[in-house]
């Protein structure tokens, strides 16, 4: 019985092997038109996808960045993070190289700003 599902499960694959090594498709039929097809998808599916999801992403980033303004996050103080074994070699060695006042803060807790 094994044997016979076996032989049953393998005979459709070594047609298909014979038909591609003679060169033959399963399903000849004209392919002409392909680049077209592709061109009108790229420029009126794909294009226009990308430019939706470009604006959504600026307007979501927009909305954060308005919200971070109004409430910056609470400062706790953990002991693992913001740990300094030794000064960085720029500025005070307390800020990072791109240091955002607003936004990161120091093993202290933020710096007072003016806003």
């Amino acid at each position: 019985m094994a044997a016979r599902m076996v032989s049953l499960l393998r005979r459709p694959l070594i047609s298909d092997i014979r038909l591609s090594s003679t060169g033959q498709s399963a399903s000849a039929g004209d392919h002409t038109g392909g680049a077209k097809t592709w061109k009108l998808l790229t420029y009126l599916v794909a294009v226009p996808g990308v430019v939706v999801c470009m604006a959504n992403a600026y307007m979501k980033e927009t909305e954060h960045l308005n919200h971070l303004k109004e409430h910056r996050p609470e400062f706790i103080a953990y002991p693992h993070l913001r740990i300094r074994t030794k000064p960085y070699p720029w500025g005070d060695g307390n800020h990072s190289l791109f240091h955002n006042g607003w936004v990161n803060p120091l093993p202290e807790g933020y710096e007072e700003s003016d806003e």
